[in-house]
């Protein structure tokens, strides 16, 4: 189980993070070796699952290119039944994955958090880099790497208007991020989807980018899939939290149910990192120049858009839970809404539907690394809570 702090706790391993004052000082050697061993303990306890995580995902996504290229009528066979315009398997992932996490959240005092003015800031802060920023960026990197591949560069261009509503929860999760703060963006940023997708698509497409061709991302289309991959787990995870409380009791629900339920988020991650990649790996071998191209754009993309948002979060004396909230929120894209856009739009076989997909397929190596280098860079920062 990974063990994640409330509000008002240190991030993972912060007992092992003391200020520079503290590592100065003589009198607190021992708490610091103390706090060392009690990190080594911590480490120690984690179960096969979360302590070998990297190692799971590599071998999901090495069994799945496998299964794509050696297996012919694996990928056929994941995508024949559609969900709001998404496979039913990754569907199922989605909601597996999201569930346990929400279950976390404390929604019974979230009322609290929204009448303290730092969270509006917060909220504030996260719409400018999400809405303005992030899709500038995306938009041109995409021009900059791919200024002859008009279909390419759509579908890149769809991924960076799509805010992340689900992976974003899971790498806040794994980091030890701010878990309240990380579901209140995702709601807000669910909201500012339905609302500026379409729109936006059609300014970043059309009008700036001057493609050619109709474009008409639907409104319905954007709401469905908010509705159904934030929505359902959501609306679960409130059900759940609120009716075990009161039914049996908090003490239960926090120290027994949450840590049944959450290997699951894990699991389901797992499951469909493997089935993006059985689905898509064919296509992805097949069509390896078009991947590298679309991969370029995106590494540079995530690793930019992650490191400046948590630059500018310790700048600005955010805490280590906030900053890795922000950055994280910052850095994922909602490629389950981005794929079902461009194969709404363009097509299932079309050059942005594959761009799209490819989103994901970078996204998740490259920020499961940051996960682990931003845990790495806390430490090493002396980087506390607030």
């Amino acid at each position: 189980m990974v063990t994640l702090p409330t509000p008002d706790q240190n991030p993972p391993d912060s007992k092992s993070m003391p200020s520079s004052k503290h590592q100065l000082d003589p009198e607190n050697v021992h708490d610091s070796q103390q706090s060392s061993e009690d990190s080594n303990s911590v480490i120690k306890g984690l179960g096969w699952l979360d302590r070998f995580l990297a190692v799971w995902i590599l071998l999901a996504m090495i069994i799945g290119i496998l299964l794509g290229n050696f297996v012919p009528s694996t990928g056929p066979a994941l995508q024949k039944g559609k969900f709001v315009g998404v496979s039913v398997p990754i569907a199922l992932g989605l909601l597996v994955m999201m569930y346990p996490i929400l279950c976390k959240v404390r929604y019974e005092s979230l009322h609290v958090l929204f009448r303290e003015k730092k969270l509006w800031v917060q909220i504030g802060f996260s719409v400018i880099v999400n809405w303005i920023i992030a899709p500038l960026l995306m938009l041109g990197l995409a021009w900059a790497f791919l200024p002859d591949k008009s279909e390419l560069r759509i579908g890149l261009i769809l991924v960076g208007l799509a805010r992340c509503i689900a992976m974003v929860l899971i790498w806040t999760n794994l980091a030890g991020g701010d878990e309240e703060y990380c579901a209140i963006l995702v709601a807000v940023n669910s909201i500012l989807q339905i609302v500026l997708y379409a729109p936006l698509a059609v300014l970043f497409i059309k009008v700036i980018s001057r493609e050619t061709g109709a474009v008409a991302v639907s409104y319905s289309t954007v709401a469905i899939s908010v509705a159904v991959f934030l929505g359902i787990p959501l609306g679960a995870a409130i059900v759940t939290r609120l009716t075990l409380r009161k039914l049996v009791n908090a003490e239960w629900y926090d120290k027994v149910f949450l840590k049944w339920i959450a290997p699951w988020s894990l699991i389901g991650l797992l499951y469909t990192i493997l089935v993006l990649f059985a689905s898509q790996g064919r296509q992805v071998v097949h069509q390896i120049v078009s991947v590298v191209r679309v991969a370029a754009p995106l590494i540079v993309y995530f690793l930019v858009i992650f490191f400046a948002t948590l630059v500018v979060c310790r700048k600005l004396g955010y805490g280590y839970g906030l900053g890795a909230t922000q950055s994280f929120t910052a850095a994922s894209n909602n490629f389950e809404l981005a794929i079902a856009v461009a194969v709404a739009t363009y097509g299932a076989d079309s050059d942005q539907a594959l761009a799209a997909t490819v989103g994901p397929l970078i996204e998740v190596p490259v920020l499961v690394g940051l996960v682990y280098l931003v845990k790495w860079m806390g430490k090493r920062w002396a980087w506390k809570e607030v």
